[in-house]
């Protein structure tokens, strides 16, 4: 019996740091054109790190978020807005130049690529806003350029 037990503690052992990396996925609705093949290549260049904050796991396709607490969310495939008096925001890389429409919601900030589709929807929790807005839609900007431009820019 004392063999059996000092299995079972050795098996514990070395188990714990393979089950502590084990977070949950955090749940996404996947947005309407999600299955959009210009998704898949949109989600495969998305940054590892975004904010400073380390990716997670999502439950839907399309979908991708950073942070353990007050998650950084992003959507491919919403439908891209026509157009608009609401506030745009043109952001310029090295590696791309990405109109984004801004929005502000209760807690969060919204950034939604403008003259791209699919669209690409980003939502910054308030409490992180302040510090990431600008720095997130530059190292999003080159993933979101690489869907197909509609025609429709900022003014």
């Amino acid at each position: 019996m004392p063999r059996r037990a000092t299995i079972a503690a050795l098996v514990a052992t070395l188990a714990a740091p393979l089950l502590a990396g084990c977070a949950h996925a955090v749940v996404v609705e996947p947005a309407t054109y999600a299955a959009d093949p210009d998704c898949a290549r949109v989600m495969l260049a998305i940054p590892e790190v975004v904010g400073g904050l380390e990716m997670r796991a999502t439950t839907s396709q399309a979908t991708q978020a950073w942070g353990d607490e007050f998650e950084i969310l992003a959507r491919c495939g919403v439908e891209p807005p026509g157009p608009t008096t609401e506030q745009c925001i043109a952001v310029e890389t090295p590696a791309a130049q990405v109109d984004w429409l801004m929005a502000e919601q209760d807690d969060a900030w919204v950034a939604v690529t403008f003259g791209r589709s699919p669209a690409l929807e980003l939502t910054v929790p308030k409490i992180r806003a302040d510090e990431a807005v600008g720095d997130v839609l530059a190292e999003l900007s080159p993933a979101a350029a690489l869907a197909p431009a509609n025609g429709l820019e900022c003014r």
